[in-house]
């Protein structure tokens, strides 16, 4: 009876629920946090990478939802998630258009400091979630969701140091653009990866 192994799905589902859980925290305290910096120092670059950071959240409750579910429920779930992306993605250059028309002063020191704060948050969160890249469709969804923030993070850090030196906000609105970019082409591997799993 215990040599059967019929224990091993239910430790893995409550390694995963407790990786989600803690990824979940992380990413909606930074959403908060990297949110009302953005406004605070008026980043179009953070405000991207809060709503990142919020998708991201969005993404591990559904996964969380999803875990122990049918194939099916995964693959919705795993769209879903890419759905969100793929809106907040387009949300994001809405508003460096909107801050391009309107004018805006980012403070670079508010862009690298939280930028540094986020990045080690993913980074920790990254390494969590490593063994899950190659696992269930709606799991290797919110690796890349993580991924992506890294990127994001690296790109405000060295957009908070161009805006110091340069004095101008073009840098901030450059990376805010390349975020919104770059969260619109994760959308799409998405949705993709669903579709391809539910064409199997």
């Amino acid at each position: 009876m215990t040599d059967c192994g019929c224990e091993a799905p239910e430790v893995k589902t409550a390694e995963e629920r407790r990786i989600l859980r803690l990824a979940l925290g992380l990413n909606a305290a930074m959403a908060v946090i990297g949110g009302l910096a953005g406004w605070i120092g008026q980043s179009t670059g953070l405000l991207a990478d809060a709503l990142d950071m919020l998708a991201d959240a969005a993404a591990y409750s559904i996964a969380l939802l999803a875990i122990g579910r049918t194939a099916l429920f995964k693959i919705r779930a795993a769209t879903l998630s890419g759905t969100i992306l793929l809106v907040l993605g387009i949300g994001i250059l809405f508003e460096v258009g909107r801050r391009l028309i309107y004018g805006a002063e980012p403070l670079s020191e508010w862009m690298i400091g939280t930028a540094m704060l986020s990045l080690i948050v993913n980074l920790t969160v990254l390494r969590l979630l490593a063994p899950m890249k190659s696992g269930e469709v709606h799991l290797r969804a919110t690796w890349l969701f993580t991924r992506a923030d890294v990127v994001a993070n690296l790109g405000v850090i060295l957009a908070g140091l161009l805006v110091l030196w340069l004095r101008v906000p073009y840098p901030d609105f450059v990376i805010g653009t390349l975020i919104g970019l770059y969260v619109i082409k994760e959308a799409i591997e998405i949705l993709r990866d669903a579709r391809s799993e539910a064409d199997e």
